[in-house]
């Protein structure tokens, strides 16, 4: 069937950075900018970097420096011949390349900005995938929640894909992480191969099938965090009781609440203004000693480094450290009309506090809407399927076979 076999390719950025260290593990390549050509041996070093706005290249040959190049592709030597990109995933294959020392399947094109250069791995969605599901979810976990990752990351993936920009996703948690050959695992694989193709639709659309570490008990409305709210992703009930970011406490120390909130001097308190209805922050008020801000939920989260909007805050009082002992305070001599200045007892020398620290007290990892990892891992612990996981989190969506448009 058509839509069994649909394996498009999907663009990842890998990196972006000023130098790139790239290799050819097993079989040589070429690299190639426009008609310029340079075989790799296996294992041969490449060093790509910008100076002085151009491109140098660095080989153990010798050095090269490429001013005018704008893009550059690492493949197989038939592939820049013109032969068609083999689509087919084999197990027992290697990485077809190597970046900063990690192994990577099919091509990879270098885009060169006048500052960063732009490494886009192009891969087989079936092939990308295995790694995609180890990088996100532990490989060890039952395999109905591996299916269920495997499912959601390749529905996110073919909905992100873009043929007008330069790349579709991230390798980072950005988009979904994604950490090469080496990370994948026959578990992971397995996930992908006995779930080839399908993809959660809702309607004659691709699913926005978002996810996230742990709900803390209830996963969110979209509405409730996002612009728009889409019918599959409302708040349901979690299964992640078990999971180590279920509960959690942050104290946030003065140097640190000073860092986030310097325009008014740090924070003394911060007050919860609105929740969401599953109980994640909406708005905050948070005082300092210069004035107050109001923020949104997600603001807060970014600011404070906190591992969801399902948080509130205490304050701590502050540790006062040992006063000095201090000598005896005499009366200064009488003046000539015979009247002295009265004596300061200790306990009117004004003590300094020290600012607060604050508690925050949270429940659950990630923004919260779509699938819980950790609660579809305790769903497939309770016997259910990677279908019925599926449907709990994105409700109303079905599953079917991807077709190419």
């Amino acid at each position: 069937m058509r839509a069994q076999q649909a394996n498009p390719q999907v663009r990842v950025l890998l990196l972006e950075t000023a130098k790139l260290t790239l290799a050819a593990p097993q079989q040589p390549l070429v690299l190639r900018a426009g008609s310029q050509r340079w075989s790799l041996a296996p294992l041969e070093p490449v060093v790509l970097q910008l100076a002085a706005g151009s491109l140098v290249l660095e080989r153990p040959a010798g050095v090269e420096r490429l001013p005018a190049v704008r893009e550059l592709w690492l493949e197989p030597a038939a592939q820049s011949a013109g032969a068609p990109l083999n689509l087919q995933f084999s197990p027992q294959e290697g990485a077809d390349f190597q970046l900063q020392q990690r192994g990577y399947r099919g091509r990879l094109q270098v885009l060169v900005g006048s500052s960063s250069l732009q490494a886009v791995n192009h891969v087989a969605l079936e092939a990308y995938l295995p790694s995609v599901v180890a990088s996100e979810m532990p490989a060890s976990w039952p395999q109905a929640a591996l299916r269920a990752q495997a499912v959601a990351a390749r529905t996110y993936a073919l909905r992100q894909r873009k043929p007008a920009a330069a790349f579709d996703v991230s390798a980072t948690v950005s988009s979904q992480v994604y950490k090469g050959v080496e990370a994948e695992t026959p578990s992971t694989r397995q996930a992908v191969s006995s779930t080839r193709g399908q993809v959660l639709m809702f309607g004659p659309s691709l699913a926005n099938a978002v996810f996230h570490s742990s709900a803390g008990g209830s996963t969110e409305n979209s509405g409730d965090l996002w612009s728009q709210q889409l019918p599959y992703l409302v708040s349901v009930p979690d299964f992640d009781q078990h999971s180590p970011v279920h509960a959690w406490q942050l104290r946030l120390e003065p140097e640190q609440l000073q860092k986030a909130f310097g325009e008014i001097g740090g924070a003394q308190r911060i007050d919860v203004l609105a929740t969401t209805g599953s109980g994640r922050v909406r708005q905050a008020r948070v005082t300092g000693p210069a004035g107050t801000l109001v923020l949104t939920g997600a603001q807060l989260r970014s600011r404070l480094g906190l591992k969801s909007t399902m948080v509130r805050f205490e304050v701590l009082a502050p540790q006062l450290a040992a006063l000095p002992v201090l000598p005896p305070l005499m009366p200064r001599a009488a003046d000539q009309s015979g009247l002295s200045e009265p004596a300061i007892t200790p306990d009117q020398v004004p003590v300094q506090l020290p600012p607060p620290s604050l508690l925050a007290i949270g429940r659950g990892f990630g923004h919260g809407v779509g699938m819980s990892q950790w609660g579809a891992h305790g769903m497939a612990n309770r016997g259910q399927s990677y279908e019925q996981i599926l449907h709990h989190y994105y409700r109303g969506t079905e599953l079917r076979p991807y077709v190419s448009p």
